[in-house]
C-alpha cells in the first residue's frame, strides 16, 4: 500500500510551486526534464513535516535554495535540515545570490557533489 502525504502539505507544496522565487524558477530551469545528468528532480517535495525545495529521489539528494531570510531562520533550518538527514538524505544548499549570479555554476556544483560528470541535457557545460 503506498504512503499518502498529508493533503495539507501537499496543498502547501503546490502553493509554493505557484509563487517560487526568481532564483527557485532559474534553477528549476536546469534541473527540470532530467535536463542536468538525467537526474529527475521535483520541485516542493515533501518530507513530512517539511517542504524541501528540490529532490532527487534516486539519489536522496535535496537542494535547498536560501533567500535572504535564512540568516533569520538559520536556527530553524539547521534543526530541519538534521531531521532530513537522519531520514537518509543528503542537503545541499545555496544562496538565492549563487543562484541568480551563475546558475549554471550552481548545477555544476550540484552534479560534482553527486560524483557525476556535469551535462545539461546532453550538452556539456560553457
Amino acid at each position: 500500500m503506498a504512503i499518502r502525504e498529508n493533503p495539507n502539505t501537499t496543498v502547501k507544496a503546490r502553493e509554493l510551486r505557484a509563487r517560487q522565487t526568481k532564483a527557485e524558477s532559474l534553477l528549476w530551469r536546469v534541473l527540470r526534464a532530467r535536463r542536468l545528468c538525467g537526474l529527475k528532480f521535483r520541485r516542493q517535495h515533501p518530507i513530512e513535516p517539511y517542504i524541501t525545495d528540490f529532490a532527487c529521489i534516486q539519489r536522496k539528494q535535496i537542494v535547498e535554495n536560501d533567500g535572504g531570510y535564512h540568516d533569520a531562520v538559520y536556527e530553524a533550518d539547521e534543526s530541519r535540515q538534521r531531521y532530513i538527514e537522519r531520514k537518509g538524505w543528503d542537503v545541499l544548499r545555496f544562496s538565492n545570490e549563487d543562484v541568480l549570479a551563475d546558475v549554471e555554476a550552481v548545477a555544476i556544483g550540484i552534479a560534482k557533489h553527486l560524483q557525476l560528470e556535469p551535462e545539461f541535457g546532453g550538452r556539456k557545460p560553457r
